[in-house]
């Protein structure tokens, strides 16, 4: 798993947590990936979109007759959030795959957020099925 991780973010600006906060505010996509349970748990991220991992690259890929409308083009900025940094690490490389090249991800996930001290909600997140 380590070499597979290692794979995914060679040569890859993953982003701080003030840099991730930085990056919503001029306009990126930020997408949490995490379960219904996770974000119950530990709270919604003010601002991202919701979208299960499962179906992540149809709903970001512009291309695709199932993307969200914030997909307009390959060059538009995405930084995933996870848990802890592991799994948006994985699916940030599967959107770059697809030719999304400035996909990223926040390193040490919502943790790494909550514990930077940054906002964090309570309600229903932007949830994109």
């Amino acid at each position: 798993m380590a070499a597979l991780l290692a794979r995914a973010r060679a040569g890859v600006h993953r982003l701080t947590p003030l840099e991730t906060l930085a990056a919503g505010r001029r306009g990126a996509l930020l997408v949490d990936t995490r379960t219904d349970p996770q974000r119950t748990e530990q709270g919604e991220l003010p601002g991202a979109l919701v979208i299960d991992r499962t179906v992540l690259e149809w709903r970001l890929d512009p291309a695709s007759g199932s993307r969200i409308p914030e997909a307009v083009g390959y060059d538009i900025e995405i930084v995933v959030i996870c848990r802890q940094g592991y799994s948006s690490s994985l699916a940030a490389a599967s959107l770059r795959g697809l030719g999304l090249w400035r996909a990223t991800d926040l390193v040490g996930g919502f943790e790494a957020w909550r514990r930077a001290g940054l906002p964090c909600g309570s309600g229903p997140g932007d949830v994109r099925r």
